[in-house]
C-alpha cells in the first residue's frame, strides 16, 4: 500500500466520511488538510522542499450569476481535469473551496513549482479563449514557512497579489511588495449596529483615519487577510462570532498578531474584561466612548502598530542576511528555519514559557547568521578542517553576536541564543565556556535542536545519518554532560512520533 492510499484509508476510518469532493473527483478539503500537515512532517525528515499552490477562478461568483450554477459546475470540473492532466502522479490537487483549487506539489523547487502553475494557468486560458482565466499564488517549504497555518497565509498573500496584479497571472511569495495603503493609518470598525459604525466612522474620519467597516466577525477576519490595517475597533456582542472569537483568531495568527485590538462593549464588568484579556485584547471602551478617550487610545495604539512595523521590517533585513549565509553554504539549505521551527517544538512540548516563543524562532534562524564572514571554501570543505579553519568556523557565534548587537533591545534572548547555541553544559563550548545555568534555556534547546538538525543533513565531509543513528549520538553527548537531557529526551519524543 502507497503512503497516499495509507493516508485515505486512515482518513476514512477516523473522519467517517469520503475523501473526494464529488463535483471535481478531487481530493477535498479536509483530505488536503491532513495530506498538507503529513507533507510538512515528511519532508522535514527527508530535508526537502515542496510547494503550495491556490488556484482561484476569476470573476467565478459573477460567472454563476450570469450564466447559472450548472454552467459553473461544469467550468470547474473541466478546470479540475486541466490540473490533473498539468501535475504528476505524485502531487496532490484538491478542491480547497468553491472556486479554489489546491496543490501540493512534492519535492520540488520553487522553479518548477513556478513552471507547473504557469503550464496550469495557460492550460486554462486557451481551453476557455480567454473568456474564463485563473489566478494562482505559490509558497514554499521551507523557504516561505514552516508549518501548515503560516504557509497557506502565504500562499493566500501571493494570490490576492496575483488578483490585485489584474488577474489571469502567477504571483509567488517574495516576487511582491505588500500592498502600500500610504501614509494615513486605517482603521477598521467592526460592529453589526450601523448606528455605532456610523458614530465611529465620523469621529476618526474628522480626526484624519481613513476608516473602513465590517459588519460581522467573518467580514472582518476575511477584509484583516486582504488589507493593511493599522488597528481594529471590535464590538463584543455581535452574532455569528463574537468579538471574543475574532479577538482570539486575530492574535492567534502569525500574520496577524501584532495588530492591535480594541474591544468595544456596553458591558464594563470585570469578567468581561477578563475575557477580553485572555483573548489577547490590547485595550477596552465603553460604549458610547467619549471622542476625546476613543482618539487617545488610537493614536496610542496606532504608534505602536507604526514601531511593530519597522520592527518587521528590521526582521525581514536580518532573516535575508540569514538565506544569504544558507546560499554561501549549499548543504545548509532551509537549516536555520528547520532549527528554529524544531527548537520551538521542543519548547513548546515541555510547557516552557510563552514569553520565550518568539526569541527562539529568530534566534534559531539567525543562530548562524555569523557565517556571513567565513569564506566558501572553509563551509564548503570536503575533507578535514585545519586547526586554524576550525578556529575560523567556531568564530561565527561571536562574529554573528556582534552583527546583531546593535539591536539587543529588539531581539533580547535571541542575542543570546546567537552567541551561546555552541555552549555545552561541561564548559567545553564556545565561543565563552560557559557552564550549567550559565547557559541560558533558550540556548541550551537551540543546541539540541542545531545538533539533531546538523546530523540528519548531508555535509560536505560526511553523508546524513537516519533519525535512530542521530539520536544515539545526541544521547552520547547528553551521557557526556554536553547537552540538556530532559530536551534530548522531549526531541526524541517528538521525532520518533513522526
Amino acid at each position: 500500500m502507497s503512503k497516499r492510499d495509507q493516508i485515505v484509508v486512515d482518513y476514512e476510518k477516523e473522519t467517517g466520511a469520503s475523501f473526494m469532493d464529488n463535483l471535481t473527483g478531487l481530493f477535498n478539503h479536509g483530505f488536503f488538510q491532513v495530506s498538507l500537515e503529513r507533507e510538512i512532517v515528511r519532508s522535514e525528515r527527508h530535508r526537502e522542499s515542496f510547494a503550495l499552490a491556490l488556484v482561484d477562478i476569476d470573476s467565478f461568483s459573477a460567472y454563476n450569476r450570469r450564466f447559472g450554477s450548472s454552467k459553473g459546475d461544469l467550468i470547474l470540473k473541466q478546470i479540475a481535469v486541466a490540473v490533473k492532466d498539468s501535475i504528476r502522479e505524485s502531487d496532490l490537487a484538491a478542491r480547497y473551496s468553491g472556486d479554489v483549487f489546491a496543490l501540493l506539489l512534492v519535492n520540488c523547487d520553487a522553479e518548477y513549482a513556478a513552471l507547473t502553475v504557469e503550464r496550469i494557468r495557460k492550460a486554462v486560458d486557451k481551453m476557455f479563449e480567454g473568456e474564463t482565466t485563473v489566478s494562482v499564488g505559490l509558497a514554499s517549504y521551507p523557504a516561505d514557512a514552516v508549518n501548515r497555518e503560516p504557509l497557506i497565509e502565504k500562499a493566500q498573500e501571493a494570490l490576492l497579489q496575483a488578483k490585485l496584479g489584474g488577474k489571469n497571472s502567477v504571483s509567488a511569495v517574495g516576487q511582491y511588495n505588500h500592498i502600500d495603503t500610504g501614509t494615513v493609518n486605517r482603521v477598521l470598525v467592526v460592529d453589526d449596529s450601523p448606528l455605532n459604525v456610523k458614530l465611529m466612522e465620523d469621529l476618526l474620519s474628522e480626526a484624519g483615519y481613513e476608516v473602513i467597516t465590517a459588519s460581522s466577525g467573518e467580514e472582518a477576519i476575511n477584509l484583516i487577510s486582504k488589507v493593511d490595517v493599522d488597528l481594529v475597533l471590535l464590538d463584543v456582542m455581535m452574532s455569528g462570532l463574537d468579538g471574543y472569537e475574532v479577538c482570539q483568531r486575530i492574535k492567534q495568527s502569525d500574520s496577524m498578531r501584532l495588530l492591535p485590538v480594541v474591544m468595544v462593549s456596553a458591558l464594563n464588568d470585570s469578567d468581561s474584561r477578563v475575557k477580553g484579556i485572555e483573548a489577547g485584547a490590547d485595550d477596552f471602551l465603553t460604549k458610547p466612548p467619549l471622542k476625546a478617550e476613543l482618539l487617545a487610545r488610537v493614536k496610542s495604539l496606532v504608534r505602536v502598530k507604526n514601531l511593530n512595523n519597522k520592527l518587521i521590517s528590521i526582521e525581514k533585513v536580518l532573516f535575508s542576511l540569514a538565506r544569504t549565509v544558507e546560499i554561501k553554504d549549499k548543504y545548509t539549505e532551509g537549516h536555520s528555519w528547520r532549527v528554529a521551527n524544531t527548537a520551538m517544538r521542543i519548547w513548546k512540548k515541555m510547557g516552557l514559557p510563552v514569553r520565550s516563543y518568539e526569541a527562539i524562532r529568530i534566534g534559531g534562524v539567525l543562530h548562524d547568521i555569523g557565517k556571513i564572514g567565513i569564506s566558501v571554501d572553509i563551509l564548503n570543505k570536503p575533507g578535514p578542517l585545519t586547526d586554524e579553519e576550525y578556529e575560523i568556523i567556531r568564530s561565527h557565534p561571536g562574529y554573528g553576536h556582534r552583527i546583531c548587537l546593535p539591536l539587543k533591545n529588539i531581539l533580547g534572548v535571541a542575542l543570546d541564543v546567537i552567541r551561546h547555541h555552541h555552549e555545552k553544559l561541561d564548559g567545553s563550548g564556545y565561543p565563552d565556556g560557559l557552564k550549567g545555568d550559565e547557559i541560558s534555556p533558550e540556548a541550551r534547546v537551540m543546541a539540541v535542536s542545531d545538533i539533531y538538525d546538523a546530523l540528519i543533513s548531508d555535509r560536505a565531509y560526511r553523508q546524513k545519518l537516519s533519525i535512530e543513528d542521530a539520536l544515539k549520538q545526541i544521547w552520547k553527548d547528553t551521557e557526556n554532560n554536553h547537552l540538556d537531557r530532559d530536551m534530548v529526551a522531549c526531541l526524541a519524543e517528538i521525532v520518533t512520533e513522526g
